[in-house]
């Protein structure tokens, strides 16, 4: 709470903070029938984030500012991400039917509400970017996923993946490498995992019987991300 009170209350008026648009290709393996269907070869997708960053350089520089009983919590901050809007998706699936892998696609949307740093490593801030180049961070986030699941196979038994309607919570672990190219470019990879409730392909509320439901997750990305300094109010 201190740190949200220190985010939206402490830094009033209009700031120019540093912003981060991030957009790269991702690819996810679905445990279980998804993944028996298709193999090795993922379901694609579009990974994207856009954010203002609040970190140590900024708050030292607006270190007037902030009222005296805040200062305190804004100096425990080592970065701060702030999302326009908790609406905006962090994934959008492309990932149309292929004949030749079974003839199963999804397309679909995540949200990533809330997200918290479990680990972090390297440059922490704008500044110390030629210090170091790179970055590691263990983020959990909660996701809300949406995916239409779909064949082009007739008969559900010769494609075995019913049309389905995926509306899930779930939970991510998403490990991240940050490579600060230049000030203003930076390319980041990672990859983790999410889990889900469990739903039924076929169906909207059964969750049994396990292996034919989707509840796991495998994802890879990489994306380039550029950064611009930008107007805000708090």
């Amino acid at each position: 709470m201190g740190v949200l009170l220190v985010a939206s209350t402490s830094f009033a008026g209009k700031v120019t903070v540093p912003a981060d648009f991030g957009i790269g290709p991702a690819a996810f393996w679905f445990y279980g029938p998804l993944l028996e269907n298709r193999g090795a070869v993922p379901h694609f997708a579009l990974a994207f984030n856009l954010y203002a960053i609040i970190d140590k350089d900024w708050i030292n520089d607006n270190r007037d500012r902030i009222p005296a009983n805040y200062r305190a919590q804004a100096n425990r901050i080592t970065e701060l991400k702030i999302g326009p809007s908790i609406f905006i998706p962090s994934t959008l699936y492309v990932s149309p039917s292929i004949d030749a892998l079974n003839g199963v696609g999804l397309f679909g949307l995540t949200w990533k509400p809330l997200g918290l740093t479990l680990l972090s490593g390297g440059q922490t801030s704008e500044r110390g970017w030629n210090a170091s180049r790179g970055r590691f961070s263990l983020d959990a986030n909660l996701l809300l996923t949406y995916l239409f699941i779909y064949s082009n196979i007739r008969g559900v038994e010769l494609a075995g993946i019913p049309t389905t309607h995926f509306l899930r919570p779930g939970l991510e672990l998403q490990t991240t490498l940050q490579v600060n190219v230049t000030r203003s470019f930076v390319m980041s990879f990672g990859g983790g995992a999410q889990v889900y409730l469990p739903q039924k392909l076929g169906s909207f509320f059964e969750v049994t019987p396990i292996d034919r439901t989707v509840w796991l997750s495998f994802f890879a990305f990489l994306k380039f991300h550029v950064r611009f300094p930008y107007e805000a109010s708090f």
